[in-house]
Parts: structure tokens; sequence; C-alpha cells
């Protein structure tokens, strides 16, 4: 009969408990602002280790708001694939590189990388 009773369900993969008087972990919600003004709030576990700094969704770098200072000063901005590749070449010699691949390509085949 207990066989017929569980038929269907997914044992092991959803509890048969409820969630019901069960304590939730202590928590603290850490607000971070980045210099243009945006907020992040994160939480986190209330004995966990707090950062001072966090990442803004538009790449600078965050403080907190409760900090020293005024958090929307500093803030350094992640550097992207295409600033590094500005490094390295010009804006010429990026332009005469595409031309060059575009070429080859429509010729019929690419060479090995340069």
């Amino acid at each position: 009969m207990a066989e017929r009773s569980l038929r269907g369900r997914s044992i092991g993969a959803k509890s048969l408990e409820s969630e019901n008087g069960v304590p939730l972990a202590d928590r603290k919600k850490i607000v971070y602002v980045c210099p243009k003004g945006h907020r992040t709030i994160v939480p986190f576990a209330a004995q966990a280790t707090v950062p001072t700094t966090w990442f803004c969704h538009c790449g600078l770098t965050c403080v907190q708001e409760d900090r020293q200072g005024d958090p929307l000063e500093g803030g350094k901005a992640k550097r992207s694939h295409y600033d590094m590749l500005l490094e390295r070449r010009t804006e010429k010699e990026l332009q005469e590189l595409l031309a060059r691949k575009i070429e080859e390509h429509e010729m019929g085949g690419l060479s090995d990388y340069d």
C-alpha cells in the first residue's frame, strides 16, 4: 500500500517537509555607490567578511555608502578588450589590418596570424 501512495512523486528531488518554523540565517544588506550615483544593495550573511568595494553594472568600482569620505569620488573603470587592443595598435593600424583580412577572405582564404 505504501508503494501505491508514493507513486508519481519525485522522492529525493522535493522535500515533503514544510519550511514553516525554520529560522533563516541572519543577513545584513550592504549598500554600494558608484561615481555615477548607481546604488547596489548586496545581501551578505551576518558573519561574512564584507568587501570594501564592489563592481557596478556600469563597470566602475563602487564603495560602501557608509564609508568615510565622498562615495562618488574615484572609481576606476574596468578596461574593455577594445581598450587593451588600443594599447597595442593604433586606429590606423587596425583599419589597415581589417582591410587586409577582408581582402584575403574575399579571395578565398586567410593566411596564418601575423
